[in-house]
């Protein structure tokens, strides 16, 4: 068997390191899509708690709920762009980070409590999170 050509051998290298580097794009837009889906469930929650008129007019003139809206909707398209050239079994997890942000955003914003469940429960996800990203690796 005769060895590959170091022409062939280069595609091959270089092949590989284009796939690495649109695997960690993809990695970091999901991470910006974590953060930015909690920033937007924040502001949703903001404006669901001021809401002032009633009906469709009190929604659509409610400036946080529409800024959580529209960054719910630049979240998808992060999303969308992310899972273009990543593995859906690696980045699909790391959504779950978003309710990470969340609980620790929450009682920041709000009258909301840490307590060792919640805790806890933020740990196993970062803890699982992470052994996906481990285990991508092999």
């Amino acid at each position: 068997m005769t060895p590959p050509s170091p022409v062939l051998a280069e595609l091959t290298t270089d092949a590989v390191c284009r796939r690495h580097t649109a695997s960690v794009r993809s990695i970091v837009l999901v991470c910006l899509c974590t953060v930015s889906g909690a920033a937007a469930q924040i502001l949703m929650k903001y404006g669901a708690n001021h809401l002032t008129g009633a009906g469709l007019a009190g929604i659509i003139t409610n400036v946080p709920l529409i800024a959580g809206y529209t960054l719910y909707g630049v979240n998808t398209v992060l999303l969308v762009l992310a899972l273009r050239q990543g593995h859906l079994s690696v980045l699909y997890p790391i959504i779950a980070l978003t309710y990470v942000w969340v609980t620790i955003l929450s009682p920041m914003f709000f009258v909301d409590h840490l307590n060792i469940f919640k805790v806890t429960g933020v740990g196993l996800i970062v803890v699982g999170v992470s052994l996906i990203g481990v285990g991508s690796r092999e």
